[in-house]
């Protein structure tokens, strides 16, 4: 399996001459260019946090960068990454390494659904793609990283699961399949870290985004809106500690 293609000594190093992100904390946010993810970006944001994104879409990318320019001289970063790409993953550390240091917290938001369907109908590719998106994602998130967040025994790192991550619904069984992974690998990884570090599932409950309206149709518009979700989630993921690691937790 490939691997980073510079040390976690030299990595670790070159935290040291980082830039500053200013008194609040740097926060990785994957998925960063719509839905929860945006949302949450912003909230922290606002807060005086300084956020490093990753999408594949370039142009939302460029409009939260936009968004987000204010006066208080925080220098956000925004990487257009393929999470479930390895190698986009590799690049992605390596840029935020060299620009923003070692994050304190990571949110792997990035994710996707399968249109309804019975499994048996589901195409194949659909299928890989929540499984490389979902799964494959969160695992080369915590591959590139954790190694830089051992060294200092310090780094939170919440993974986004869902409700049907711990219970099963018709229709979009290879979206409960990658969610059910997502509490496996946490619970597991969490086992593996140092103790000042965590590893979080966080079911972020059910929010109205484009991919509710995939499975719930118009009835999407009932539930809570990504904003005001990002108020609360905000609060609850900057609160966490070392103390939380290998918990299964709900906004």
């Amino acid at each position: 399996m490939k691997t980073a293609s510079f040390n976690v000594a030299n990595k670790v190093a070159a935290v040291a001459g980082a830039p500053s992100s200013g008194p609040g904390k740097r926060i990785m946010i994957t998925g960063v260019s719509r839905g929860i993810g945006r949302a949450l970006a912003i909230e922290l944001a606002n807060r005086g946090h300084t956020i490093i994104g990753c999408s594949r879409a370039q142009d939302k990318l460029n409009s939260l960068q936009s968004e987000l320019t204010s006066d208080n001289n925080i220098q956000h970063l925004f990487v257009n990454a393929d999470v479930s790409s390895n190698s986009s993953v590799e690049e992605l550390a390596k840029v935020v390494t060299e620009k923003k240091g070692v994050p304190d917290i990571i949110v792997n938001n990035a994710g996707t659904i399968n249109a309804n369907n019975k499994l048996w109908e589901v195409p194949v590719e659909e299928f890989d793609n929540v499984i490389d998106t979902n799964v494959k994602g969160v695992a080369n998130v915590l591959r590139h990283f954790i190694p830089l967040m051992v060294p200092i025994k310090r780094g939170i790192i919440v993974n986004m699961s869902s409700g049907w991550g711990r219970s099963g619904a018709a229709l979009v069984a290879p979206y409960c399949a990658s969610k059910w992974a997502v509490e496996g690998l946490s619970r597991s990884v969490a086992k593996e870290l140092p103790d000042g570090m965590a590893v979080i599932a966080l079911n972020p409950g059910v929010i109205h985004t484009e991919m509710l309206e995939s499975c719930f149709g118009s009835s999407a518009s009932l539930y809570q809106a990504p904003d005001a979700w990002a108020v609360k989630a905000a609060t609850m993921i900057l609160n966490l500690t070392g103390a939380d690691n290998g918990a299964s937790l709900t906004v």
